[in-house]
């Protein structure tokens, strides 16, 4: 109930606080390419549940549904604007929402795609299926993109078996400077 809580004050706070910059980015999508300003992703919630996890738009309309590393020629659906979002992560920014209604955390294991099939099945063999997927996690913060599967899904287990509310923040901490540094994102 306390990470609960912690997600809806956090997410409140930084909502506000974020506001100017969220609009600035959202009137940027809609000035750069044809679409939609917000993309709903279908995603594995908790306990496997799929749920519609908003992101500012990055790609062309056209893209297909897979993860962007499984995407072959990926450079060639992302607009101008989304490779900037990218690199500095302000496409996550709408998951905001998605942590004030409750479908995500700030910190748990990175929501998969609903046809990540390897991911889902080796994150229900080890329970973390049971917890309410992050905008940042442990695998985030420890390589994101760079890191195979199994290895994100052993630092999903880590982070499963060690998680407190100073982990969480410890976490949300070192994804600030990760997040600077632009480390681990390949797209």
């Amino acid at each position: 109930m306390g990470k609960r809580v912690f997600d809806i004050l956090l997410g409140l706070a930084l909502s506000i606080v974020l506001l100017p910059v969220i609009l600035m980015v959202g009137l940027a999508v809609n000035l750069s390419s044809k679409g939609p300003v917000i993309h709903w992703s279908k995603r594995m919630g908790r306990n496997n549940k799929i749920f519609l996890m908003p992101k500012f738009r990055s790609m062309r309309t056209d893209a297909p549904q897979v993860a962007t590393h499984l995407l072959a020629g990926s450079q060639n659906y992302v607009t101008r604007v989304g490779v900037f979002l990218r690199k500095t992560s302000l496409d996550e920014l709408p998951q905001l929402w998605s942590v004030l209604v409750g479908d995500m955390s700030f910190v748990g294991p990175r929501p998969a795609l609903f046809n990540q099939d390897d991911l889902v099945e080796l994150r229900t063999r080890h329970g973390i299926e049971r917890l309410r997927p992050g905008i940042t996690g442990w695998a985030q913060i420890n390589g994101r993109d760079d890191i195979s599967i199994p290895v994100k899904v052993q630092l999903d287990k880590e982070y499963l078996e060690k998680k407190s509310l100073w982990f969480d923040v410890k976490i949300i901490l070192l994804t600030f400077v990760k997040v600077f540094r632009a480390e681990g994102i390949r797209h």
